[in-house]
């Protein structure tokens, strides 16, 4: 389990937390050189704050399936929240991803993802994108990763203004993995995502992870996350923050 999790790329879109805009991929892939199915699952408690204050617990399922050079990876997530002690909101994605390494340091990536977050006012996002990554490191005990995506984002808000949003996107990211310890990972990935026809709008997310392999499959993962918006919906902030705390199982 010295391997729990490769931080290798993304590329697009995503970032996570589910209540998250952008989706993290990189906290998703697992270093294995064996071909077939391998996952994990997660329970977590996370404080967060945006709008308001709130007390959040999430269940995130991820399943790859790799064959020599191709990996498929699959993504879903459901996140409730408590704000204030009161109303109760939900959140959700899915992602599917494709990758295809035809290089040892260049690897071709296709995806596609639908989200909702009722807390951010997004009824709908939809993606559909692809890119390539780039290995920037040979070494087993850190590992770095830059990415660079167009995609395609069908978005609606319901803050009662803004219209229905059709656009290009880019998404430029670095990612990073330490392994100090075979028992300790460190995961950070940073993404930049203006809007191809208007600079200036544009989004970015970081997120650090640490995971503690305690014993059989099982880790102990705590993550922050850090999200910025320069048009977000009516009413919503242009940063939020998470910082989510569970336990962590993987299979092989």
């Amino acid at each position: 389990m010295k391997h729990f999790f490769c931080v290798a790329l993304l590329t697009v879109c995503i970032g996570f937390s589910t209540s998250a805009q952008i989706v993290n991929v990189e906290s998703l892939r697992k270093v294995t050189d064996t071909s077939g199915w391998s996952g994990a699952a997660s329970l977590n408690f996370a404080l967060k704050r945006n709008v308001n204050d709130f007390l959040t617990i999430s269940n995130n399922i991820h399943v790859q399936y790799k064959m020599n050079e191709h990996l498929v990876l699959f993504k879903n997530d459901i996140e409730f929240q408590k704000i204030e002690g009161a109303r109760l909101e939900n959140s959700g994605i899915s992602h599917i991803r494709y990758n295809y390494r035809f290089h040892p340091r260049i690897a071709w990536e296709v995806f596609t993802q639908g989200q909702y977050n009722k807390v951010s006012l997004i009824d709908f996002r939809g993606l559909l994108g692809a890119g390539p990554r780039f290995k920037l490191s040979n070494s087993e005990n850190y590992k770095f990763y830059l990415g660079t995506l167009a995609m395609y984002e069908h978005e609606e808000i319901s803050d009662g203004v803004t219209p229905i949003q059709r656009t290009l996107r880019g998404s430029l990211y670095l990612s990073f993995s330490l392994y100090p310890t075979e028992r300790i990972s460190v995961v950070s990935t940073t993404y930049y995502q203006p809007r191809i026809s208007q600079f200036s709008d544009y989004r970015i997310s970081s997120q650090s992870s640490l995971l503690i392999d305690l014993f059989a499959n099982f880790a102990f993962k705590t993550s922050y996350t850090f999200t910025y918006d320069a048009f977000p919906a009516v009413g919503i902030p242009n940063s939020q923050y998470d910082f989510t705390t569970g336990i962590t199982y993987s299979f092989d």
